[in-house]
């Protein structure tokens, strides 16, 4: 037996083993998400001879795990910055160090954590892991906003979400598209446009749900208080929003499975049959752990972005919306461009669109919901410039995407338009909410990200 199956078998034995190679070819024949396929490009294989010498039984498997878990990856070279935020915050180094640091080792989590999504879903089967999927996609985001929710740092929780659906929208897809038609000059690149309708129906709708608030709010005759009636609003919203997002998810993996088929069919022709490299319990306990982990960097994230932007000049807005969701989302994005230089447009625009939606229609109306009850009075409301910038995304990428063809220039397009908007928020300095001063009164803050 090799040296891989033999920790493999270590830790589940025979009858797991089994039910992992069942799992595996459910999980093949089921939806292996875009994202998940963009981060597997990163990954790299370890050698099992490294640590099968070793005569003690228990050490070789932890450290059989610990190579793939740790080592498995080629962003491996950052997870240093994880202990060294930790001393830094320990030792009362920089504010803006401990935020940096945190936001580096924040990178390869969001990777690993895809890693083992993916491990346990071989052992679950299609639903359960697209499930898990669909919920950790963006868990690094998810992670940093309930923290800001948890402090009422309510401006920090609306941008890093904005962000990371502007990120996706126009960086990452503009990105893959610019470098998909400068390699591939000589190619017609063409799309499936079914799963790309399907997305932006959904952002649309989120859209629809953003604007409403906000529309309230301006149209409401002067003098006239409608900050209880556009949180109540908000949060009739969400529900819709989640309700629309739970059908999304069965009609991915289950009524109309077979339009998001269309992402993998080409990939598995080409790359070699995968299987589990590590057990299920081993999968769940490293994944528990680096969640609680990146729960910590989130937390330090939260609590010294403000010093970050004083101590560099630039506004909270900026970092926000621009710093964090590039840096924290690096791994998908570049795979996502590895993907389009393949020719591969479909995976690309999944990893772009489905993280997009995934933040726009779950996490976002998510946190209302928590925030409700919290009673933290967050709200759909993202403020005039934030809605604008958002709702013209959208419009542009929808029209972008029409035809079902790409081209270098559209790529250019989005690139730019993405500039812009970092230009604008860079430029603007939005003045942050009174919220750290409503959480020492033990108040909770009452608007949405300006006024």
């Amino acid at each position: 037996m090799e040296p891989a199956g033999e920790f493999y078998h270590m830790e589940n034995g025979g009858d797991q083993s089994k039910k992992a190679s069942m799992g595996k070819e459910s999980w093949n024949n089921g939806i292996r998400t875009a994202q998940t396929m963009s981060n597997s490009l990163l990954r790299k294989k370890s050698d099992p001879l490294l640590v099968s010498k070793l005569r003690f039984q228990m050490l070789r498997q932890f450290l059989a795990n610990l190579q793939e878990v740790i080592l498995g990856t080629k962003l491996a070279v950052l997870f240093p910055a994880i202990p060294l935020a930790i001393a830094a915050d320990f030792y009362k180094f920089g504010r803006h160090w401990i935020f940096a640091l945190s936001l580096l080792g924040l990178t390869p989590l969001a990777e690993r954590v895809s890693f083992l999504t993916e491990q346990i879903a071989y052992y679950t089967g299609p639903t359960v892991g697209g499930l898990l999927n669909a919920t950790c996609g963006n868990a690094t985001e998810l992670i940093i906003a309930l923290f800001a929710l948890y402090r009422s740092k309510i401006h920090v929780l609306k941008y890093s979400l904005l962000g990371s659906i502007l990120s996706n929208l126009l960086l990452v897809l503009g990105s893959s598209l610019l470098c998909g038609g400068l390699a591939n000059l000589k190619k017609e690149q063409r799309y499936d446009r079914k799963q790309a309708d399907v997305n932006s129906s959904l952002l649309l709708l989120g859209l629809l749900c953003h604007m409403l608030p906000l529309m309230s709010r301006y149209a409401a005759a002067p003098g006239v208080l409608i900050a209880d009636s556009t949180l109540q609003l908000s949060r009739a919203s969400s529900i819709l929003m989640l309700v629309a997002y739970i059908g999304y998810i069965i009609f991915q993996l289950k009524t109309h499975r077979q339009i998001f088929d269309s992402l993998q069919e080409d990939e598995e022709e080409e790359e070699e049959e995968e299987k589990a490299v590590i057990g299920f319990w081993s999968a769940f306990s490293w994944l528990v752990g680096m969640t609680l982990i990146i729960a910590l960097l989130s937390e330090y994230v939260v609590g010294t972005i403000e010093a970050a932007s004083e101590s560099w000049g630039i506004s909270v807005s900026f970092i926000s919306i621009i710093l964090i969701p590039i840096v924290g989302n690096a791994a998908e994005h570049a795979g996502a461009i590895i993907f389009a230089f393949k020719n591969k447009l479909d995976i690309s625009l999944g990893v772009a669109l489905g993280s997009a939606t995934q933040i726009s229609m779950f996490a976002v109306p998510l946190c209302v919901v928590v925030g409700w009850m919290m009673r933290v009075r967050m709200d759909l409301d993202f403020s005039l410039l934030e809605t604008a910038s958002l709702a013209l995304t959208i419009l542009v990428v929808a029209f972008t995407l029409q035809d079902g063809t790409s081209h270098y220039m559209k790529g250019i397009v989005l690139c730019l338009c993405y500039t812009a908007i970092a230009a604008c928020f860079f430029v603007h300095k939005i003045p942050a909410p009174l919220d750290q001063t409503n959480v020492k009164l033990g108040l909770k803050p009452s608007t949405g990200i300006s006024a």
